[in-house]
């Protein structure tokens, strides 16, 4: 992507930029490459564009993912983790992203480290909802890997806060920099597969050995390290400002979602 007449709308407008491609593919070298091309190219784009405007953008709100930090274990993750070393599709796509924006010229920019989305229709939540009405909803592995997740309008919620145009979500002004875009409420693999059995009237179902997991993954082109590794993401920056979450609870979101 190069900069256009396109640029000219920029001028006083706040900045939303969330281009990339899925993740949700083989973790294969041309793929990486794809991932990290699909963000990095349009970011360099809207940033050189912005620094031919005669005054800075009031504000920018650059999208990021808390896979930055990889397989984060038991680590308690937030706003200062730094980021991981692997798996390279994860971190090395995301570190490059936030790279690629920063220094924009902006008045305020702030870096949304988002997890999971739960939303009706999104390929996650669409897989999950699949795999457990075939009956295969059982814990992936040992089902002890954190998931880090996020009801949509929570996330817009976030997003509008950040903007500057929802300041009611919160009594405090939205921050600069690093802001962690998750649940406080984080679960193992093995609730997460618990909750969705039950809010779906799904029979307990066996587990998935990583082995088979591996297998599958290959069968449906995705990456197994989206369901083998994990991150306990929970936002300082948030409960610092009091944001007031419309779905904390995981089984309040998946009832939500999928009534």
């Amino acid at each position: 992507m190069t900069v256009g007449p396109w640029a000219v709308e920029l001028a006083g407008a706040a900045v939303v930029n969330l281009a990339g491609e899925l993740v949700d593919r083989r973790p294969t070298a041309a793929n990486t490459d794809l991932l990290t091309r699909s963000r990095v190219q349009p970011t360099l784009a809207l940033r050189a564009a912005a620094e031919r405007l005669d005054e800075p953008v009031p504000v920018w709100v650059q999208a990021s993912t808390t896979a930055i930090v990889g397989d984060a274990g038991e680590t308690l993750v937030d706003e200062d983790t730094p980021p991981g070393d692997g798996p390279r599709q994860m971190t090395e796509v995301a570190r490059r992203w936030e790279e690629a924006a920063a220094g924009a010229n902006a008045v305020r920019q702030t870096v949304l480290r988002t997890s999971v989305v739960l939303d009706r229709d999104s390929p996650a939540l669409d897989r999950l909802v699949w795999l457990t009405r075939c009956g295969l909803g059982g814990r992936i592995a040992g089902g002890r890997q954190w998931v880090s997740w996020l009801h949509v309008e929570d996330w817009l919620a976030v997003t509008r806060w950040s903007l500057g145009i929802d300041e009611p979500a919160a009594p405090a002004p939205a921050p600069e920099g690093v802001l962690i875009a998750s649940s406080p409420n984080p679960v193992r693999n093995a609730e997460l597969m618990a909750t969705l059995r039950s809010v779906l009237h799904r029979p307990a179902a066996p587990p998935t050995p990583a082995a088979l997991l591996r297998l599958g993954a290959v069968l449906l082109r995705t990456d197994p390290a989206l369901a083998l590794t994990g991150r306990r993401a929970v936002s300082r920056r948030l409960a610092e400002a009091g944001f007031a979450f419309g779905h904390p609870e995981l089984r309040g979101a998946l009832t939500d979602l999928l009534r």
